[in-house]
Formats: structure tokens, C-alpha cells, sequence
């Protein structure tokens, strides 16, 4: 792996500590120790999260919770009337990649980090949790690498991975993601992303691109190239936000359709520059399966702006394949 040239805190990504539970109001669930280790590193310390948490989606009415014991499954079924129940992973009721669209949908957030760890993971992860319910996932929060095999993966259908960082699969791990995406998967990949699995070539041309570095934080304005796409309903034209701005070791418009583009005469981008063509967010149709990025999403205030949870809403559906059958447009 290549070393990240991320500033501040660096932590790990927690010591195994069983599973545990979160509601969709983000609290720990019933049952759980899940806290891990705190990692350390030059600017600060963040904690790293053990084990895995079971999240549920798919609520009925009255919202969804979960409830992870030590050792179970991270797996969560639907919630019924009055509130969610945990279930196990033969509970989760969902069909694979290319199954019916109009059932609940599984959704395999993962977010473990081998190197830099962002402190708005857990903000991260909260913010799809209360996004389930309403879009009918069923949804599993891990930071636990042997999550990746086929009898699991076969019960997903997209992978997010949440601001990973490093090297976060094994080669037998890595070679269940690839079956799962050529069986028609969907990914959707945030900010770090592009900072995760330097030495995996099917994972960098997945992702579309490798970070390379970044300036400091502040605003900048995001300008939407494509939008008349399903993902870019109700993202402004020009969108000024403040986040940790990308550059990538090379500009992947030629592999991918570029949905949004960073303007540089809006912030300094330093030795990060790009020039005048900087992609920052964008899809496209991969060796059978749809893959997302978005460089946006490094600060936890990212997670309570519903412009942006709504992106990353609507990518997880386009990911799935369900745009069509909702009546939207597809690459």
C-alpha cells in the first residue's frame, strides 16, 4: 500500500470486541461492547470501533432498531409495526445483486481503515441508518473484513465503503467483492475511498480513481455537469461547501461519466491542483456491476446536510439498479 499523505489523527479501526447494536437513532443497541481501541496519531486521537454493528432498516411504521449481541450476527431484518427487531442473517429476507427490485434492499456499509480514520464515520454510518427505513433497506454496518464472503455478499446488493483507508481485504476477501460485483453488485465508495487498496487493480479501476493529496480544509464550490442523472436531483447547479478537497494521480474522466466537477479558481488547492478539468464525483457501469465515488463527505457536518445524504441516497439506489424501476433515468 502507498502511504496516505492525510494530516492529523490516524487511528485503527478498533480491537475485535464483539458486536454492537445501533438503533436507527444511532444509539448502541442492546447487548453490544463494540467500542475498540483508540488509535493515535500526530493531531489527535480517534476511537476505533471493534467488532461489528448491527444496524436495521426496512421499518415499518414506528421506525427500526437493532440489537446486537456479543457474537451474533451483524445482520438486522426488517423492523415490523411499532419498531424494528433484530434478526439474523438468515432473517434478512433480501435477494443478491440482481434480485427483485421492488423488495428490501441490502445494503453493506463498511467502513475499516488501515491508515488515516475520519472522525465523522460514526456520523457516516448514523445518517444511512435513519436513511433506511424510509428507502426500504435492510442495512449492515461493519468494520469486519470476513463480512466480505460469497454467502454474505449474496444477501447485498451494494457495498458502501465508508472513508476506508489502506489495505482492508485479503486476497480471498477481494476475490468475493470482484465476484460480487461482475454478479451484477453495486458500490458506492465515499471520500476515502480513493485512499484505500493502492496494490488491488480491480478495486482502483472500480473506484475510478487513487487519492494523492489534499490542501487544507475549507470552502469551495462544486459545479453538477450531468444534471438531468437520478443522483444530482436537488444538488444545486453550484454548490459551495466546505470539505477536504481531493486531487487524484490522474484524472479518471476517461474510464467514468463525471457528475460533478471542483472549481479551483474557488479555493486553493495547492500542490492538489488538477487545473481546470477536476472531477469529484462520478459513475459508471463496471465489469457488470455500477460503481459511485463522491470525494465529498471528510467532516461530520457533512452528515446532517440533507443535500448531500440525499446524494448519497439516491447512488445507493442507482448502484442497486432500482432507478429505473422508480421511475428514474440510468447511465
Amino acid at each position: 500500500m502507498q502511504p496516505s499523505t492525510h494530516a492529523g489523527s490516524a487511528g485503527s479501526s478498533g480491537a475485535a470486541g464483539g458486536a454492537s447494536g445501533v438503533s436507527s437513532a444511532g444509539t448502541p443497541g442492546a447487548g453490544g461492547s463494540g467500542k475498540g481501541g483508540a488509535g493515535t496519531g500526530s493531531g489527535g486521537a480517534a476511537a476505533g470501533v471493534g467488532g461489528s454493528a448491527a444496524v436495521a432498516g426496512a421499518g415499518a411504521a414506528g421506525g427500526a432498531s437493532s440489537s446486537g449481541a456479543a457474537g451474533g450476527s451483524p445482520l438486522a431484518g426488517s423492523g415490523g409495526s411499532g419498531g424494528g427487531a433484530a434478526g439474523s442473517a438468515g432473517e434478512l429476507g433480501v435477494s443478491g445483486a440482481g434480485g427483485d427490485a421492488s423488495g428490501p434492499l441490502g445494503v453493506l456499509v463498511f467502513s475499516r481503515t488501515q491508515g488515516f480514520r475520519h472522525d465523522s464515520i460514526p456520523d457516516g454510518i448514523d445518517a444511512l441508518v435513519q436513511a433506511a427505513p424510509a428507502q426500504g433497506w435492510t442495512l449492515m454496518a461493519t468494520e469486519d473484513p470476513t463480512t466480505f464472503d460469497a454467502a454474505t455478499l449474496a444477501r447485498v446488493a451494494v457495498v458502501v465503503f465508508l472513508s476506508t483507508t489502506g489495505d482492508v481485504l485479503d486476497d480471498e476477501q477481494q476475490a468475493a467483492f470482484e465476484s460480487f460485483v461482475r454478479a451484477g453488485g453495486g458500490f458506492v465508495g465515499i471520500h476515502s475511498a480513493t485512499d484505500t487498496e493502492y496494490d488491488w487493480a480491480f478495486y482502483g479501476e472500480l473506484v475510478g480513481a487513487y487519492f494523492k493529496e489534499h490542501p487544507a480544509i475549507q470552502s469551495a464550490t462544486v459545479r453538477v455537469e450531468d444534471a438531468a442523472h437520478t443522483t444530482m436531483q436537488g444538488v444545486p447547479a453550484e454548490w459551495t461547501r466546505t470539505d477536504e478537497w481531493y486531487g487524484f494521480k490522474a484524472n479518471p474522466r476517461p474510464s467514468v461519466h463525471v457528475l460533478m466537477t471542483l472549481d479551483e479558481s474557488s479555493y486553493d488547492p495547492g500542490t492538489s491542483s488538477m487545473g481546470s478539468d477536476h472531477p469529484i464525483t462520478w459513475l459508471h457501469e463496471y465489469e457488470g456491476g455500477r460503481a459511485f465515488y463522491t470525494a465529498l463527505g471528510h467532516t461530520k457536518e457533512s452528515y446532517s446536510d440533507p443535500v448531500f445524504v440525499g446524494m448519497l441516497t439516491r447512488a445507493i439506489e442507482w448502484a442497486a439498479g432500482r432507478s429505473a424501476e422508480r421511475g428514474m433515468e440510468s447511465l
